[in-house]
């Protein structure tokens, strides 16, 4: 297994490296990470090259950047990862385990979240639950599969929202995810900074849009505050 990391970010500056660093493993073992940044303003760039294989630059948009970085990956397996993500190195190994002893083609981890509230923990553990059921995964996943997949299906729909759930459901119809038990680290920010609840509102209120049909940039535009979809 030759696994390429793609690390799709934007004025991250202030968090890279420390993101960066938990992928350390990767590169021991032989992998390489892309980091694929869309327009950053700040030093995203120069904070990331220590840690990293390649910098490539791209337009904005996780699915254009997250594309953009698998065309240029060498590796027969490639990982998706959040910039705002911690990963714990059990993962990569589990990663390894998974893609030499199973069928699986792609696979998803367990999410937690980083703030300390109790409902932060009850959120990351509903996400994970209704992920292995439905086979349906998030970017804040860290969700990794088969180059030959991947290219079989065509990428990332390039949508501004949606686009993993968009890819999950072409994956699925190809092949289960495997549940990786290691959980992934990702940002509480959005929920502190929108409000918990609020947010969670408004996340299940777009996956239903979206499920009906919606058109991806009126819901992107409702997301970031914009023209109600």
């Amino acid at each position: 297994m030759h696994l390429s990391v793609i690390v799709p970010a934007r004025d991250e500056g202030a968090e890279i490296a420390a993101a960066l660093r938990t992928l350390a493993p990767v590169r021991a073992r032989g992998g390489e990470i892309i980091l694929v940044d869309g327009g950053s303003r700040d030093d995203t760039v120069a904070r990331a090259w220590p840690f990293v294989d390649n910098v490539i630059e791209a337009a904005p948009g996780r699915a254009v950047q997250m594309n953009a970085g698998a065309a240029a990956a060498r590796g027969d397996w490639l990982w998706f990862v959040h910039a705002d993500s911690r990963v714990d190195a059990a993962a990569v190994a589990d990663l390894e385990a998974m893609a030499g002893r199973s069928r699986r083609r792609w696979a998803r981890f367990g999410v937690r979240l980083s703030g300390r509230r109790v409902l932060f923990r009850t959120i990351a553990f509903l996400m994970n639950a209704r992920s292995c059921v439905t086979g349906i995964a998030t970017g804040d996943q860290g969700m990794a599969v088969e180059r030959a997949l991947f290219e079989s299906v065509g990428g990332y729909p390039e949508q501004p929202l949606m686009e993993d759930i968009a890819l999950s459901r072409m994956l699925r119809a190809q092949a289960r995810p495997a549940c990786l038990p290691v959980r992934i680290t990702t940002s509480s920010r959005r929920w502190e900074q929108r409000g918990a609840w609020r947010t969670i509102w408004l996340m299940w209120s777009l996956r239903f849009a979206y499920w009906r049909g919606a058109d991806p940039a009126a819901l992107a535009r409702r997301y970031r505050g914009g023209h109600r979809a």
